[in-house]
């Protein structure tokens, strides 16, 4: 367990550190673009699968752990200390980044760009979908898993280039916590939380469906 913990900590390190670095980054030298931004998430989400997908099965968001345990893939207890070595990972990466840069774009902080309705609309779809890739790509008997890795990265990257600019695109409740919580900005939060866990669970609910 105490290998996974560390790949856990060490993976949404990097995913938080990347991924929101990429928007401090851009808001600082406007080289990056939203596309850029988009890719980078999709990038690092990929290369830490390849890295770490074999020691803790690569969760770096505690929703979707909470969707393995829907499916009983992991039991409440390892839940549990994944989203606490998540949720550090993540705290870490952002506290990382204010030290470097200070309070620059809310350190990335997801908020939405119209109602809170349709952000958290847009979550749950796309958790929702993120969740059933993983499932069909990493976990089905049938999946041709060493491949998991760019079929997953490519749905962040997808995801976060068509939606980003509205609801900012987290399908991961630590990538909200930690700059939200680092930059003091927790406006709207909540829809972070339960828009992407909701999302998580519905798809483990109908992948079990489907599966059996």
């Amino acid at each position: 367990m105490r290998k996974k913990l560390i790949a856990e900590f060490i993976g949404t390190y990097f995913l938080v550190f990347a991924g929101t670095g990429a928007i401090v980054i851009n808001e600082i030298t406007k080289s990056l673009t939203h596309i850029g931004i988009a890719l980078t998430f999709g990038l690092v989400v990929m290369a830490l699968i390849y890295t770490f997908g074999h020691i803790s099965g690569a969760h770096f968001n505690p929703a979707v752990s909470i969707g393995f345990v829907v499916n009983g893939d992991i039991s409440v207890l390892e839940c549990l200390f994944y989203i606490i070595s998540q949720l550090l990972g993540a705290l870490s990466a952002s506290a990382t980044l204010y030290a470097l840069f200070g309070n620059i774009a809310k350190l990335g902080s997801t908020l939405p760009k119209f109602s809170w309705q349709q952000s958290f609309v847009l979550e749950l779809i796309l958790t929702f979908a993120l969740m059933m890739v993983i499932f069909g790509s990493a976990v089905h008997g049938k999946a041709v898993k060493s491949f998991a890795g760019i079929a997953i990265g490519a749905t962040v990257g997808l995801e976060a280039m068509f939606a980003g600019p509205i609801c900012g695109a987290s399908m991961n409740p630590a990538r909200s916590i930690a700059p939200a919580l680092v930059s003091r900005h927790l406006d709207h939060l909540w829809i972070y939380i339960v828009a992407t866990i909701l999302g998580a669970v519905l798809a483990s609910l109908v992948y079990k469906t489907i599966h059996e």
